[in-house]
């Protein structure tokens, strides 16, 4: 398909691709295939072991019967900075161009060793524009660029983790103020604050699934793979468990008790800075946040209507294109939305 585009989120615990493909009725999911990756492989968004990576990539496509070698790439980990920034008003390219310039006092790292993007969302007026600068480490980066390089696939663009969420996820016609996007990944969980299709804001929180994964590892000496199953298997055992499962409960409360309340300070932190732009609803999407008892707790915490995202809404498919599961669905949010930037 010439047309197709392929979204590629490569993560901690698998890539997920997604071809997308415009037709006279829309967007549609042409083909969607995932493929796990050993522990190691890939750690905070950035390529560890390119080899296996590149080898993973070449059975994904081989398993997945993509038509395009033309990739989108997802960037969003803990060191991919994100905040608001007015700038002259021009055209995009020529903003672009100009970041160099206006934002070294803004960012940890040297302009050089920095990957840059600018996201416009009002204008400010006074001949300015109001919008969201992003920044990632270029060396991340490149390395995960050169991986997908030799599985002989093109890297046609990069694009920032929270945007395809915000395209994969779009609001409902009756949410007439902002929405709250909560991805929880394996390393990661990504807060991205929108309203009416623009996002408004940004958090990458640094802790994921995993850390209940580790936390149970390190603290109780469970094997990984134990560990993983006891999480997966009890959650935050809101149906009741056996006496000796209370150490591994009361280490899985604590430690997701701690990414809940970091959720809620990141949608407090913007309450209070736009108090003009409510967030009424919060929509959940990744693995992490699959835990038995997680959209329980984060609701109860937060006192808002909490809705599981559905990213195969915003597009066409036919049965056989589908993800097998809800939960394959939903971890398809990422992949879906990057592959949506070139076929909108």
């Amino acid at each position: 398909m010439a047309n197709s585009m392929v979204g590629l989120d490569i993560g901690a615990t698998g890539i997920r691709a997604a071809e997308v493909t415009r037709t006279r009725k829309g967007m549609a999911l042409a083909r969607y295939h995932s493929i796990a990756l050993p522990p190691g492989a890939v750690v905070r968004g950035e390529v560890m072991e390119p080899h296996v990576v590149t080898g993973a990539l070449r059975e994904l496509w081989k398993r997945g019967k993509f038509s395009s070698k033309r990739v989108v790439l997802g960037v969003g980990n803990d060191r991919v900075l994100a905040r608001e920034l007015t700038v002259p008003a021009a055209p995009l390219p020529m903003i672009r161009e100009s970041l160099p310039f206006q934002v070294q006092d803004l960012l940890p790292v040297p302009i050089s060793e920095a990957i840059l993007d600018f996201y416009p969302i009002s204008d400010a007026g006074h001949g300015q524009v109001h919008g969201l600068l992003v920044a990632a480490v270029k060396e991340g980066v490149l390395s995960t660029i050169e991986a997908v390089r030799r599985a002989r696939l093109e890297t046609v663009a990069v694009d920032f983790v929270p945007f395809a969420l915000t395209r994969a996820l779009p609001q409902r016609a009756e949410d007439g103020d902002a929405i709250a996007v909560v991805d929880v990944g394996a390393h990661t969980t990504t807060v991205v604050i929108s309203r009416a299709g623009v996002p408004h804001f940004v958090r990458i929180i640094p802790t994921g699934g995993d850390e209940v994964t580790q936390t149970l590892h390190a603290r109780l000496q469970l094997e990984r793979p134990v560990a993983e199953d006891a999480k997966r298997t009890l959650g935050l055992g809101m149906n009741g468990f056996m006496p000796h499962d209370q150490p591994v409960i009361e280490a899985i409360r604590e430690v997701t008790g701690e990414l809940v309340t970091g959720v809620r300070n990141t949608v407090s932190y913007f309450a209070s800075s736009r108090p003009d732009l409510p967030v009424r609803r919060v929509v959940l999407t990744g693995d992490g946040a699959s835990l038995g008892g997680f959209p329980a707790a984060l609701g109860e915490v937060m006192r808002l209507p909490i809705d599981w995202g559905d990213p195969l809404a915003s597009v066409l498919t036919k049965e056989r294109d589908r993800p097998r599961t809800n939960g394959a669905a939903n971890r398809a949010a990422v992949a879906l939305g990057l592959a949506m930037r070139s076929a909108a």
